[in-house]
């Protein structure tokens, strides 16, 4: 399979590109990204048959399918890293709440958050990518909270590559932030910058589409890529855990045949939400997917109204701030897919000039007959996360926004992104609790809910800060290129 430009002239015969080209180098022509046109499809047989396999045989078979031009052998030693997960033989665990109501939690990997599930294997596929290419890869993300730990986890001490991550100082929770700059790995920079994540991801894509920082780059061996969802390696292996949770109703039969049942995704930079759409393309009985934001409301105005319209708008600070985003990249995939790559580059070029774009009639209903939305206030949330607590049920700031769509008439998976202890002091108000430190306020809910926290967080209160920059967003360049010119490591540290 090739993956293709998400934008395009009138009449422009478009590069296509196997997924090796596109994890190394994951930003296409004219500022755009790279997507499928066409994604293979699963019968219902079939599907009934997957339903038996274990989660890393699921993903394995589903990759397969897609027969990119990477060796398999390298795809199955990925998946082994979910060996690193609390349950080595199921890294996701599917749980039932009550009537109609299921929990696809995805937080059981090394840094709590559900970006591990695709990160973690990433990782390896893209030190195995630059050892074969005996060339040095400097990686670049940017975080809203969840994205920055889990790359820097995957990637740390890995042959031939380096890691910069860019996260919103002040953005993201304080169990978040201790777990990047106290980070360990020689290869490894964690860089706070003043802004929010919308800046940090804005300075992501200027420098991967930026010749002079690639040339850079090149006079110190060094290759870029990211690990953001702007790269499709991380949405191959998002697909999966959508298609798992279908198998899963399968294999407990709560779905009579033919019948469908409804994601529902909290949604920031819209990743999540696409890995779900392209797993009902492939033919997961999925029938909406209900995309849920915070009071960064920007995609239930795009799925309601068909407009996207950033002009006048601040990012709010929530409790929820992974969710935190007004400029969600992947909806250009979802756009590209629905009315390809030309339609494409006229909205994102509108957008980028006069932060604003309007869908047509049709293709507003186009988005409705997959998609419905709505936002979720912080009280609104806090209410959500003391009734399940009171149930002896931790459920994250993020997750808790999804039951503000929650519908008893229908089945609803919803997809759980990050474990309660990254968000302590959020959890702790929602239940009209204190603490005098977070660390206190940890044990506190583990009290109350007759568990642990785990040790590799409580760690990090009494861990070295290894990466205290915070910069200005003019800095960021430069302080990347300084760096990597005055470290004296060769990227050749063995993995560990």
């Amino acid at each position: 399979m090739k993956l293709h430009p998400t934008r395009a002239k009138k009449n422009e015969k478009s590069k296509k590109v196997g997924l090796k080209r596109a994890l190394l180098n994951p930003s296409s022509e004219h500022g755009g990204l790279y997507a499928p046109v066409k994604l293979p499809k699963i019968s219902d047989k079939k599907w009934r048959e997957l339903s038996k396999l274990s989660y890393e045989k699921l993903a394995l078979y589903i990759i397969s399918l897609f027969k990119f031009n990477i060796d398999k052998n390298v795809f199955k030693k990925a998946v082994k890293r979910y060996k690193n997960f609390d349950k080595p033989a199921s890294p996701v665990e599917f749980k039932k709440l009550g009537k109609n109501l299921y929990i696809n939690e995805l937080y059981h990997g090394p840094t709590r958050a559900f970006k591990d599930m695709a990160l973690q294997p990433f990782g390896e596929i893209l030190s195995s990518l630059a050892q074969e290419k005996n060339k040095n890869y400097l990686i670049m993300c940017a975080t809203s909270g969840d994205t920055g730990p889990a790359t820097l986890k995957t990637f740390a001490n890995a042959k031939n590559i380096k890691v910069v991550c860019l996260y919103p100082a002040n953005g993201t929770s304080e169990v978040q932030r201790l777990q990047m700059v106290c980070m360990k790995g020689d290869n490894l920079k964690t860089i706070g910058i003043k802004g929010d994540f919308d800046d940090a991801q804005r300075a992501l894509k200027t420098l991967l589409a930026s010749e002079n920082f690639k040339a850079q780059l090149a006079k110190n061996k060094l290759s870029l890529s990211a690990a953001n969802s702007v790269n499709f390696g991380r949405i191959l292996f998002q697909i999966i855990y959508h298609a798992y949770a279908y198998a899963r109703l399968l294999k407990n039969g709560k779905l009579a045949r033919g019948e469908s049942f409804d994601i529902i995704v909290p949604s920031g930079n819209f990743g999540n939400a696409l890995g779900a759409y392209y797993a009902k393309k492939m033919g997961a009985k999925i029938g909406k997917i209900k995309i849920v934001s915070n009071a960064n409301n920007i995609l239930t105005e795009l799925f309601n109204t068909g407009i996207y319209d950033l002009r006048g708008k601040k990012l709010l600070q929530t409790i929820s701030p992974a969710m935190d985003i007004l400029i969600s990249s992947n909806i250009e995939r979802l756009l590209f897919d629905k009315f390809g790559a030309v339609r494409t580059k006229e909205l994102m070029d509108k957008l980028s000039k006069d932060k604003f774009y309007k869908l047509d009639k049709n293709e507003l209903k186009a988005l409705k007959a997959e998609f419905e939305a709505d936002f979720c206030t912080d009280s609104k949330c806090e209410s959500y996360i003391k009734e399940w607590m009171d149930k002896g049920v931790a459920i994250d700031p993020h997750t808790a926004t999804c039951f503000k769509m929650a519908d008893s008439s229908r089945i609803n998976v919803i997809t759980s992104t990050a474990h309660w202890v990254k968000f302590a002091p959020s959890m702790l108000k929602a239940c009209q609790q204190s603490a005098d430190s977070e660390k206190e306020g940890l044990n506190t809910l583990a009290s109350k809910l007759n568990e642990s926290a785990p040790s590799s967080i409580e760690e990090l209160f009494d861990a070295k800060i290894l990466h205290p920059d915070v910069i200005e967003q003019n800095e960021i360049e430069d302080k990347i290129l300084e760096w990597i010119k005055n470290d004296n490591h060769t990227c050749q540290t063995k993995f560990y």
